[in-house]
């Protein structure tokens, strides 16, 4: 798979949040302007070469905290046998604790117990997500927060001014294999920085609209719009994401 390399030249962006003065967002325009977009279903071979179609389900959600979870736990409960393959197995015991004690959703034969398989009626993929979409809501609002996210990544970082006040940064960038740490080279596919991935007809801050004004508030993501369509009328091809031009020019190597 001919994925691209995430080191080169990137646009960034800051400016104070219109909703809040002591906080500041930082935005990657780079990867906000690419035409990245998930693929499940639709290519995507899955993040392990031995399970092709569980996407990035495999290993299970972690909450972020005890309200990701009760909400996620609120939409399981309208979940039927329609829409959730692994219902009377999961049901009542969808949660595990990791090795380091962490709740994530559990892993009911090798992928997520609420990942629907091949061949299932109701469709292939994310139950919850499927089950937001056909009522016409968000997928956001029942999923847990990491997978609605990924692979977008929102950062905190408190910074100094040096004048004895400071002020609350939110990065907002690609999650990339490096986010995941030491485990992200385990992966045998990556959809971020992979040329088959780059092939919406929009760029990524149109596409993923919901999902930013959820990580950044509405006001801040007004105020990144124009940002986003300064820089694409601009034509930066120094700037431009890796994988965007490789999959536009063709040029993708192996």
């Amino acid at each position: 798979m001919p994925e691209q390399s995430v080191q080169a030249p990137r646009a960034w962006a800051e400016f104070t949040d219109p909703a809040d003065e002591g906080q500041v967002l930082r935005c990657d325009l780079t990867w906000l302007t690419s035409r990245y977009t998930c693929i499940f279903g639709n290519g995507c071979p899955g993040i392990y070469a031995d399970r092709p179609d569980d996407g990035c389900c495999t290993l299970g959600a972690h909450f972020s905290d005890k309200a990701d979870e009760r909400r996620v736990a609120k939409a399981m409960r309208r979940l039927t046998a329609d829409d959730w393959q692994l219902r009377a197995v999961g049901r009542g015991d969808w949660v595990e604790v990791d090795d380091e004690g962490s709740r994530k959703t559990r892993v009911v034969d090798g992928a997520c117990v609420f990942l629907n398989r091949p061949g299932f009626p109701g469709g292939t993929g994310c139950a919850l997500h499927a089950w937001a979409l056909g009522r016409g809501e968000e997928p956001l609002t029942v999923k847990p927060d990491v997978c609605w996210q990924l692979p977008i990544r929102r950062r905190y970082r408190e910074v100094d001014r040096g004048d004895g006040t400071s002020y609350l940064e939110i990065t907002i960038e690609e999650y990339t294999r490096a986010g995941w740490g030491p485990g992200g080279h385990d992966l045998d596919w990556y959809c971020s920085a992979n040329t088959e991935a780059h092939v919406a007809p929009e760029p990524l801050y149109v596409t993923n609209a919901a999902e930013l004004v959820e990580l950044m508030g509405r006001a801040a993501y007004d105020a990144l719009v124009p940002l986003c369509e300064e820089r694409l009328a601009r034509h930066d091809a120094l700037t431009l994401h890796p994988a965007t031009r490789a999959a536009t020019t063709g040029s993708a190597r192996a």
